[in-house]
């Protein structure tokens, strides 16, 4: 089976072949230029998808080595994220398989991060317990199988990596804010400042409002009469933030771990690039005897790779679509639901 992913919910353009099993390619183009801008734009994203698609598909059918008449299955995202965005890859896809007369099968963005750790070599065991953690989303989700899954918990306000863009900007750093705060970090000193770590109503959820505001009064606390920060501070404000911002992470993680019966750990998501992360997750799991599984930094991020896979597991699950399906900001999945 040749199954074809296509992901394009925000600021990556990405194509990606899985064939037998395998995957053959990936290619993922992304859009740099939102740096100029501090963040992204959705009009720029949603044009520069439309202009990159079309030669994706020929790079990554190239590279697979095969032809679009070799494909089986179109997978596309079909949210949540932009809707521009969305349109561009969704419809492309859509498209694609009318014309081959082949099934198409809208994805769920969340749940391809949910189930990338099943990408690599050694791959999770279920139950499985997955942090999700990228711009856009912070979940807490229990899987027990490839049909079936529950939210734990999820953020009650802003997402941790909405939260390292924003604590960048509020520091001066460049954009995206993950790679800049961790930069930073590498230099400054954890303990410096104690920022605080929420605590919320439900179990399992998350907060970040309240570290984001706390880092902005420091800043506003610190600040020379020439409106400047040291960039000794600087550092100190990125360590500080980021230990108190990925402690909130494994806290939780680490209640979830002890009331339910798991065998696997996977952190997924744009923010698992996080090398202090990575790491925690990574001790947590060890002391809980569990198997954990981080995805490769190239299926961290939004990609095509992710989309394939899950495509051609709701497909093999039985799972089809009415050709008036369309994508939506803010889509879930059957699978996808409260715990």
């Amino acid at each position: 089976m040749v199954v074809l992913g296509i992901e394009s919910s925000c600021d990556e353009t990405s194509i990606a072949v899985i064939n037998g099993g395998r995957l053959t390619a990936n290619l993922i183009s992304s859009q740099d230029f939102h740096k100029l801008y501090g963040g992204v734009v959705p009009e720029l994203s949603s044009r520069a998808h439309i202009q990159r698609l079309q030669p994706l598909l020929k790079s990554a059918l190239e590279q697979a080595k095969i032809t679009k008449e070799d494909i089986d299955i179109v997978s596309a995202t079909a949210g949540p994220g932009l809707i521009g965005a969305l349109l561009t890859g969704f419809v492309y896809g859509k498209h694609l398989a009318f014309a081959l007369n082949k099934p198409f099968i809208p994805v769920n963005h969340i749940e391809g991060h949910i189930y990338s750790g099943f990408l690599m070599d050694e791959k999770p065991i279920f139950p499985v317990l997955v942090l999700v953690v990228s711009g856009g989303h912070t979940m807490l989700i229990l899987v027990h199988s490839e049909v079936k899954m529950e939210i734990l918990g999820s953020t009650i306000d802003d997402a941790v990596g909405e939260a390292f863009d924003k604590v960048a900007k509020m520091l001066g750093l460049p954009y995206p804010g993950g790679p800049s705060i961790q930069n930073a970090a590498q230099k400054g000193n954890p303990l410096a400042y104690k920022f605080p770590i929420s605590e919320t109503s439900g179990k399992y959820d998350f907060s970040y409002s309240g570290l984001k505001t706390a880092v902005l009064r420091m800043i506003n606390k610190i600040k020379t009469e020439d409106e400047v920060i040291s960039p000794e501070a600087v550092n100190d404000i990125a360590a500080s933030f980021q230990k108190a911002a990925i402690d909130a992470l494994i806290i939780k993680t680490g209640k979830a771990i002890k009331a339910h019966n798991v065998h696997s750990l996977s952190l997924t998501g744009g923010v698992a690039a996080n090398k202090l992360l990575r790491e925690s997750i990574t001790n947590l799991g060890q002391k809980h005897s569990l198997k954990v599984v981080i995805p490769g930094f190239e299926f961290c991020g939004d990609n095509g790779a992710m989309i394939a896979l899950r495509g051609k597991m709701l497909y093999e699950a039985g799972e089809r679509f009415d050709d008036d399906f369309e994508p939506f900001p803010e889509f879930y999945s059957k699978y996808l639901v409260n715990g």
